[in-house]
């Protein structure tokens, strides 16, 4: 309205504050007080500044004001576009909406127009969602358990019926989300974090957050398992892993998750490497050597089975000459071994046979194949560095295999390796930048020795280092240890046990270096540099009781006392434990310790939590407890299952998170492997057992419980490689011995592991 013309006489004060107000509100000029007679326009306009609106839940008091700025007041809201879910109702004059909801929406579209009071009204309108939730919320997470490495990525989702979706939290702090919040059934992808533990990941209700989920994700800084039996103690044990434990390892939440199919019988143990880039992806990966001469790649955790590469180890691209085949074995045409019936080596084919060893470092995977020309009169062995990334020869791989050695076990002044005749059935090893390869016979044809030689690789070139024949005047004593691997101590000294052979170190007439039957600790450079004799070598020679049917471990690496005590047994089912620097030389007098477990020895021993596993020919899987005051262990079991294990027994593999009582043992009954002494076993299914370390007579869960988990066809000596919250078995498919071909599946990786849901 016009503002009133201020009169001559003083006015009260509180009429000049009347008249001031006045004019603020209508616009009066200066100090004249004169009106224009025109109201002055807003100078901010209308502006919406609600973004989203409050979650609801039905039967529950729901409020959510609009506001805005700017405008003429008063300001009036409508619905303009939608239907406001039942029970609420829009106050038009305040912009709040209110009520209880009596029924859902999901993300429902609502627009709203707010509209001033000015003489030219302004009008401005926002599109916004609304969600109401049942009564009732609830929250389910899937996968149900998972395991990673470090910075690996898994994803997760949450079946919900809050409309408004879950945010996502981890506990303890590590590891990150995206998106951090997820409608019902939408991915998030989780990155574990760089600190291995147990994360618990919980998927919060947005409406109730008193509802929620939760996963355990088990996160290992496991960098790989790069050799036989895990280390060059060869003790068996993963110490970082924290999926599996005896709580979960059972019928209802692990099992069989799938298998990848290959082109041979798998002897070697399954080799696994953490975080691998292959063609520009990070990928756990498992490396699979067969048979066959083939090596594959495939992504240890992808479901159904993804191959990343595969190579024929005997193609031209492998320095390979064309034609070149694997040896026949053990069946009606066979080149190495006796023929069917006499025991059967390895069947149906010898390819690669000793289990591969990594150097993380450079990225490399050694291995050894063996072939036949077309003419199926020259044999090879050839040592190969493969690139890890890609399945390729690195520059100057590979080298053939030959050495010679003094000694007069072929009539003349020196022996030669046998391409042919040795078998390299032992774990390679790796110490110190040296590859380390040892050989025995198959199914002790003659002629053989026991040999073992060093390579060294440089990036463009081997050279072999060293090479030593432990019997070079008599023949046999071969180096197998039922597939173990040389072991090695801090020092670098490697222990090796050898197999039937003359004994003559202590001859007064000489010679004086054929080391049959006898535990051996190498230098690097391969010369004796203690050794251990049973007081029954000669027993053992002639009646076939190889003492280096076992494999050797080294339980304990100490500071005082015995630095070194390692351990070994043979077909005669005595265990030795011996001072691995001073072994004692010539009778059981001299050993540290030893006792017989009543069956015979085809394994390397498991060592885990101051226990040793072992599982001999025909017995049960058994524990002795170690006295670290006394450093011996206690010959009666603490305890043993109830199950046993047939020819050839089982070598043990121990998971766990550290020293604690979460201990699972593993083991293979491969007894139905279709080879060993006659009459020949049947071929049938490999069963992987899982125990209580604590317990051995705690049976956790075996792959016969439930026929989906059944493994393939069994291959003597295999171990299991215990890796991220899986287990890798290799295995011969469904190949009973005959030729290759001969049936669908030559070869089979089975992977069991924690069920998703």
């Amino acid at each position: 309205m016009p503002c009133a013309t201020p009169r001559r006489r003083a006015a009260p004060r509180v009429l000049i504050a009347m008249c001031i107000g006045a004019a603020f509100l209508c616009g009066c000029s200066g100090g004249s007080g004169s009106s224009s007679g025109n109201p002055t326009p807003p100078t901010t306009p209308l502006s919406i500044t609600t973004t989203s609106l409050a979650d609801g839940q039905i039967g529950k008091t729901y409020r959510s004001a609009l506001a805005a700025t700017g405008g003429m007041l008063p300001l009036s809201w409508t619905l303009s576009a939608g239907t406001l879910p039942a029970g609420l109702a829009l106050d038009a004059s305040t912009g709040v909406l209110s009520g209880t909801p009596t029924a859902t929406a999901a993300r429902a579209p609502l627009t709203f127009t707010v509209t001033d009071s000015g003489s030219t009204a302004q009008t401005k309108s926002v599109a916004l969602t609304m969600n109401i939730s049942p009564a009732s919320i609830t929250v389910v997470v899937s996968p149900a358990r998972a395991g990673l490495t470090v910075t690996q990525a898994v994803s997760v989702s949450a079946t919900t019926n809050d409309n408004a979706g879950v945010s996502w939290s981890v506990n303890p702090a590590g590891g990150s989300f995206n998106p951090g919040a997820s409608l019902n059934g939408a991915p998030v992808t989780f990155a574990a974090a760089a600190a291995a533990g147990l994360y618990t990941l919980t998927a919060t209700s947005v409406t109730d957050v008193t509802r929620n989920a939760s996963i355990t994700v088990a996160v290992t800084d496991l960098p790989g398992v790069y050799t036989y039996h895990n280390d060059l103690a060869r003790d068996g044990a993963n110490t970082r892993e924290y999926a599996l434990t005896p709580a979960n390892v059972n019928s209802s939440s692990f099992g069989k998750l799938f298998s990848c199919t290959v082109d041979g019988a798998v002897y070697a143990q399954p080799l696994w490497v953490a975080n691998l880039s292959v063609g520009g992806v990070v990928h756990n990966v498992v490396f699979i050597a067969t048979q066959h001469d083939s090596l594959y790649a495939f992504d240890a955790d992808a479901n159904p089975c993804t191959q990343l590469w595969k190579v024929s180890l005997i193609d031209t691209g492998h320095g390979a000459t064309a034609g070149e085949t694997t040896v026949p074995s053990g069946t009606a045409d066979f080149l190495v071994g006796y023929p069917p019936g006499s025991g059967g080596d390895i069947t149906p084919e010898v390819g690669v046979t000793g289990t591969p060893v990594i150097d993380p470092a450079g990225a490399i995977l050694y291995v050894v194949s063996k072939s036949v020309d077309s003419g199926r009169t020259t044999f090879y062995q050839r040592l190969h560095a493969i690139d890890l990334r890609t399945g390729n020869e690195k520059s100057g791989s590979p080298m053939a295999i030959a050495a010679s050695y003094p000694g007069t076990g072929d009539g003349g002044t020196s022996v030669a390796f046998s391409p042919r005749y040795q078998n390299q059935r032992a774990g390679l090893a790796l110490v110190n930048g040296t590859v380390y390869i040892a050989w025995g016979s198959h199914d002790d044809a003659p002629p053989w020795y026991g040999w073992i030689a060093g390579y060294t690789y440089n990036g463009a070139a081997f050279t072999q280092s060293s090479a030593l024949s432990v019997t070079p005047n008599v023949g046999q004593g071969g180096i197998w240890m039922s597939g173990g691997a040389p072991s090695a101590d801090a020092n670098g000294h490697l222990y090796v046990i050898t197999g039937n052979g003359t004994f003559d170190v202590t001859s007064p007439t000489g010679p004086t270096n054929d080391y049959g039957d006898s535990f051996l600790q190498l230098s690097s450079a391969l010369a004796v540099s203690s050794w251990f004799t049973p007081s029954d070598q000669l027993s053992d020679n002639t009646n076939d009781f190889d003492f280096g049917s076992g494999g050797s471990a080294i339980v304990l690496n100490l500071s005082t006392g015995p630095l070194h005590l390692v351990i070994g047994g043979g077909k005669d089912g005595e265990l030795y434990l011996l001072n691995g620097d001073s072994m004692g030389g010539s009778g059981d007098t001299t050993a540290w310790q030893h006792f017989n477990l009543g069956n015979e020895i085809y394994e390397t021993a498991a060592f885990w939590n101051n226990t040793l596993y072992i599982a001999p020919v025909g017995a049960s899987m058994r524990a002795y407890a170690f006295n670290t005051s006394t450093n011996l262990f206690n010959t009666t079991p603490t305890s043993q299952s109830a199950a046993t294990f047939g020819f050839p027994g089982s070598t043990p593999s121990v998971s766990a998170s550290g020293a604690g009582s979460d201990g699972i043992v593993w083991g293979i009954d491969s007894a139905n492997s279709c080879t060993g002494p006659p009459p020949l076993p049947a071929c049938a299914a490999a069963v992987l057992h899982a125990y209580s370390a604590a317990n051995l007579a705690t049976e956790l869960w075996n792959s016969s419980m439930v026929g989906a988990d059944a493994a393939g066809n069994a291959v003597k000596f295999a171990v299991p490689t215990v890796a991220n919250g899986k287990v890798y078995v290799g295995t011969r498919g469904n190949n009973t011995g005959g030729t290759f071909g001969s049936t669908t599946i030559s070869g089979e990786l089975d992977v069991y592991g924690l069920k998703p849901n």
